[in-house]
């Protein structure tokens, strides 16, 4: 569905989704370790939406941009990302909050590879 489209049925949100953020903690050496950790599971629609490739100077760099579907939830920001069952992770890019007769939330991610 683009944004144009009409809002996504409620079946629509059928994917399984862990949303993660990166949590820091020192490393004792003056650095910084982290790790993903789960803050909620939640309920979203995944459609493709643009496809690229970047070459640079040791070969080539492919992204693969989709929009996901949630219903609006707080806290949601770009520096999170989302897993799904299948171990796919897509880091968020924007996230762009409807208008309230609509009540999903669209976010713009891109697929880690």
């Amino acid at each position: 569905m683009s944004a144009s489209s009409k809002p996504l049925p409620i079946g629509a949100l059928r994917r399984r989704l862990t949303l993660e953020v990166l949590d820091l903690v020192s490393d004792g050496a003056g650095g910084l370790s982290g790790s993903w950790t789960q803050v909620a599971q939640i309920w979203g629609a995944i459609e493709p939406r643009t496809g690229l490739e970047i070459f640079s100077g040791d070969g080539v760099e492919a992204r693969v941009t989709h929009d996901i579907w949630i219903r609006p939830r707080n806290g949601v920001v770009p520096s999170q990302r989302l897993r799904t069952l299948d171990g796919r992770v897509f880091n968020i890019r924007a996230v762009l909050r409807s208008e309230p007769s609509f009540n999903r939330t669209r976010l713009v991610c891109e697929l880690r590879t």
